[in-house]
């Protein structure tokens, strides 16, 4: 009888290996040096790193991605989206030049290239994502490209090798005329000749066919070295949609490494709104938040939270999860425990202690971690709602009212609500109709909170009191109510004389 153990093979004889020799052979992934501060993304990396760094280097990324949209969907110039992501990358995704000889040169250009195919794991599944994050890593990158050094930027290009074919110089002189009313010369000696041009197809650079920038002939187009910025950009892109397409037959893998399909999730859910995190910097620190003054901050609150607040004014009740959303908000902008209890059971008018005590109080101390299991102690509970967790939840039911009203209201609905909080300016209504349309839901709320804070906002940056974090896009309601409560009382907080019973006036 044949034992089946003599016909395998022995391990370390397989793919012709000396077993001998293994230990020192050269290391299959180690790390890559980066000689440029742009990138093109064309090697995926393979040195090991950790899942938090994985999650940490993704969401910074994220929230790039999110401010360059929001940039674009304000119609921002391209000076002013300049001017304004210069802080936010240098906070989230910093990127030295050559020239800056940084310690942490090669760390902070290994962060850029992981976080960017981490986003594209992320991004691959559909054809939504892949165009969305396609159009917003293409305004990163040039962004970068055109405040890189000159030097570097050359070099960068150079090393790229692209098949560009170069105009020679018999051909610049027959079509010289052509070539000279597109550009302009300081001297009627100059001619066409003294600037370097390409040849492209025309299908490459419609963008300049658009403008009129270039000569074409023939299917050609024939590109100024001026107008290079075009020619670099749209083959990055280029290059990226392919690698998208690639990446997302291959992301069936990954289905099988239970480790990294729920980040991956979580990361794609998050290019809805992305994620922030709750920090004890939105509840109002000095200030005694009491059950009294609520209805007077309600004043202050955005749209998710105002309407849950009349709602409970109105029918002296809230169905379970608007209750749990309304009261983590409350937890988060600083009303104390003993202080949520009294403000719900008041709320609560139309029952009996017995039954407020039977069927609600527990809730709301498990909610601020005084019951519970340990971990849930420890925790202090549940955190605020981002309005990432509000637009990736279900849709609420007949009879509730949870969730963010830009996207589980009807347009109609939506604007009669905007009405009761003070919102009439037709044209603002209109646009948050169109951001709706879209699904730009946290932006929509952006809009109304800055048309209702216009004159504040205006007079912070004038002098200069805010820096660009305290003016960052809101991704928390918390954040909106701080936020909102520190604009309209100025003059108050500055004197210190903030009165919390009503704070309006």
């Amino acid at each position: 009888m044949i034992r089946q153990e003599a016909l395998r093979s022995d391990p370390k004889r397989r793919l012709g290996l000396n077993h001998k020799k293994k230990q020192f052979e050269q290391p299959q992934f180690k790390q890559q040096d980066y000689t440029h501060r742009l990138n093109f993304y064309t090697l995926p990396p393979t040195l090991d790193i950790t899942l938090e760094e994985f999650e940490e280097w993704a969401i910074s990324r994220l929230k790039v991605l999110a401010e360059l949209e929001a940039c674009a969907f304000r119609n921002r110039t391209p000076e002013e989206t300049a001017s304004y992501m210069q802080p936010i990358l240098a906070k989230h995704l910093p990127l030295a030049q050559n020239s800056s000889r940084s310690s942490t040169l090669q760390d902070e250009r290994k962060r850029d290239h992981y976080s960017h195919f981490i986003l594209r794991l992320a991004f691959a599944a559909t054809e939504d994502l892949r165009r969305r994050f396609s159009r917003l890593e293409t305004q990163l990158f040039k962004l970068r490209f055109q405040t890189d050094d000159a030097r570097e930027r050359r070099e960068f290009v150079d090393d790229l090798k692209f098949e560009w074919e170069k105009v020679g110089e018999e051909e610049k002189r027959e079509l010289v005329d052509e070539l000279a009313a597109l550009a302009p010369f300081k001297s009627k000696n100059a001619s066409s000749e003294d600037e370097g041009w390409f040849k492209v197809d025309w299908e490459q650079v419609p963008e300049l066919v658009e403008g009129r920038k270039v000569f074409l002939k023939r299917g050609k187009a024939y590109v100024p070295v001026r107008e290079q910025t075009t020619l670099v950009v749209n083959e990055f892109q280029r290059r990226l949609d392919q690698g998208l397409v690639l990446t997302s037959r291959a992301l069936p893998r990954l289905d099988e490494d239970d480790r990294l399909s729920p980040i991956l999730a979580h990361l794609s859910k998050s290019f809805t709104a992305p994620d922030a995190a709750y920090s004890q910097d939105s509840s109002l620190s000095g200030n005694d938040i009491s059950a009294a003054n609520v209805d007077a901050l309600s004043a202050h609150f955005p749209a998710c939270m105002s309407h849950l607040h009349s709602t409970l004014r109105a029918n002296s009740h809230l169905k379970h999860f608007g209750r749990l959303q309304y009261t983590l908000f409350l937890k988060g902008i600083g009303l104390s425990l003993p202080e949520c209890i009294a403000f719900w059971r008041k709320s609560f008018r139309l029952i009996t202690d017995e039954k407020f005590s039977k069927e609600y109080l527990y809730n709301i101390r498990h909610a601020y971690g005084d019951v519970g299991g340990d971990a849930n102690r420890r925790g202090r509970g549940y955190t605020p709602y981002s309005c990432q967790k509000l637009l990736t939840e279900g849709m609420p039911g007949p009879g509730q009212t949870h969730g963010c009203p830009y996207r589980t209201f009807s347009p109609d609905n939506l604007v009669g609500l905007l009405q009761k909080m003070g919102v009439n300016d037709r044209d603002l209504l209109k646009t948050v109709r169109e951001d709706v349309g879209r699904q730009r839901y946290h932006i929509a709320c952006n809009r109304v909170f800055e048309s209702a804070h216009k004159n504040e906002l205006k007079k912070v940056k004038d002098e200069g009191t805010w820096n660009a974090a305290d003016l960052d896009t809101i991704l928390h309601p918390n954040t909106y109510f701080k936020r909102s409560f520190l604009l309209k009382n100025m003059g108050k907080i500055q004197s210190g004389d903030v009165g919390m019973e009503d704070p309006s006036q």
